[in-house]
């Protein structure tokens, strides 16, 4: 329940390896302990706490009974802890007699059990480690090695001090966890003062429209005009000073067809002051529903969300679950997964690659979606979270892929956290909260590709990999 606490919003980054060495010593110190229900606890206490948002998702906005709620999260959390289970069982069985070794191992097979989340039943890439690296030294490794990278040393960096606590008196083993701490956090230091890509023509000045509209009214059709009225005006004074205007994921409450007549008038007005209004919008065709963005005025383009959310933007198991409870019969939870390989979304000759929501927790899939872009977009609405750790958690993920990709990064939500975001993951501006707001920056396009951009997570797959099994004894 402490590693949690190392991630945002409290990002406490010291606790993420002092948990994992402290599981580390569990496993060195009570040896005959099973460690599959040792990692079973670890992994309910784990997910208990990170997403504990998800009975707020249940209970809240998806109209299901406290009791059946916290049955539902329970059940998710007990279904991923069963990964830190499968993890310490394997870590048993392949551990080396060498102490350093094991802590190679350890931090191998963290990383490579992050990587199997990701893509399990669609995967659940959430609460890495090495996120927690953000608010640490460790983030100028992010560039190279992503944050699976960033995890394995956050995780090697805490069992060797566990490895030291169990033999103190051994100076070698002093200098050696030494050593490897000093090495991690100087280097990853040094690291964030290399410029990874250069900019690419002039900054763009942005404005993010954060218009928190309730969910309660966001899909009601007696709510339609407000929303859309509100919308107009509130970009009517933004034309004239900003280059870009971002407004959030499903802005419009309506599908793309039935917005004709608004889209537009936004569209002229926007070409008339040479600026580009980008939106989320559900749309539809003979092949489905998609859950969009699009760019409009002196922009173009529209991308269809390719990684969906379960139960949120569609049903599985639909024909059997559809309708049973509230919360298997959401608004707008038909969507059909867009098409690989979209184009960007352009500007000004800027290419700029566009994300929805729930597609920035996944480091492989925005990276390769990145590639010949200058610029990050990503929208979102987590009023789904409500008042609880999850849109921070959520917006950290997105400030990762930031300083991974070298890439300023433009977030507009419903109801926050917006931001705007430079390539070390700075914030340059942001907004409340829960609260109406418009924030204006700039950002600057960029061109180059730092090394994770370039190669992914494979290389340190690869390393993990090498790592767990050269340690493995001789049978």
């Amino acid at each position: 329940m402490v590693f949690p606490l190392g991630l945002s919003p409290t990002n406490l980054w010291p606790l993420i390896p002092m948990s994992a060495g402290v599981l580390f010593a569990l496993l060195e110190w009570q040896p005959s302990q099973p460690a599959f229900r040792i990692g079973y606890l670890y992994g309910l206490g784990f997910f208990g706490t990170a997403v504990s948002w998800v009975y707020v998702s249940i209970h809240t906005y998806g109209a299901t009974p406290v009791w059946l709620a916290v049955s539902f999260t329970l059940l998710f959390c007990g279904g991923l802890a069963l990964f830190f289970a499968a993890q310490l069982y394997a870590f048993k069985r392949l551990a080396s007699q060498h102490a350093y070794w094991r802590v190679v191992q350890f931090a191998s097979l963290w990383v490579l059990f992050e990587w199997l989340r990701s893509w399990i039943l669609t995967g659940f890439p959430w609460g890495y480690a090495g996120y927690g690296a953000l608010a640490s030294p460790v983030s100028g490794w992010a560039p190279l090695v992503g944050v699976y990278g960033c995890s394995w040393l956050l995780v090697a960096m805490g069992c060797a001090w566990a490895t030291l606590l169990r033999r103190p008196g051994m100076t070698a083993h002093w200098v050696i966890s030494l050593g490897v701490t000093g090495v991690i956090l100087l280097s990853g230091q040094l690291l964030t003062t290399v410029t990874w890509a250069k900019p690419l023509g002039d900054p763009i000045t942005v404005a993010i429209v954060q218009p928190a509209v309730p969910l309660a009214k966001k899909w009601t059709r007696r709510h339609r005009e407000d929303i859309l009225n509100d919308l107009a005006a509130t970009t009517d004074s933004l034309y004239a000073t900003h280059d870009l205007i971002v407004w959030p994921e499903s802005a419009l409450p309506g599908y793309r067809d039935q917005m004709q007549r608004f889209l537009t008038s936004i569209h002229s007005q926007a070409v008339a002051h040479d600026a580009t209004v980008i939106t989320g919008i559900p749309s539809r065709d003979s092949k489905g529903r998609y859950n969009s963005i699009e760019a409009l005025g002196a922009g173009s383009g529209i991308y269809h969300k390719q990684k969906l959310v379960p139960f949120g933007e569609y049903i599985p198991f639909e024909s059997w679950l559809r309708g049973i409870i509230g919360f298997f019969d959401l608004p707008m939870s038909q969507f059909t997964p867009g098409p690989p390989n979209q184009a960007p979304l352009t500007m000004s000759n800027i290419a700029i690659a566009p994300f929805i929501c729930y597609e920035m927790v996944y480091p492989d899939f925005v990276a390769a979606s990145s590639k010949d872009s200058q610029l990050l977009v990503t929208i979102s609405n987590d009023t789904w979270f409500g008042d609880s750790i999850g849109p921070w958690q959520h917006f950290q993920m997105a400030r990762f892929r930031a300083v991974e990709l070298s890439r300023d990064l433009i977030r507009g939500t419903n109801d926050g956290v917006s931001a705007i975001m430079s390539a070390n993951g700075d914030i340059v501006a942001t907004a409340p909260q829960f609260s109406k707001a418009v924030i204006s920056g700039q950002v600057q396009p960029r061109s180059g590709d730092t090394p994770y951009a370039i190669s992914g997570s494979l290389p340190i797959l690869i390393f993990s990999l090498i790592g767990l099994l050269l340690g493995r004894d001789p049978q």
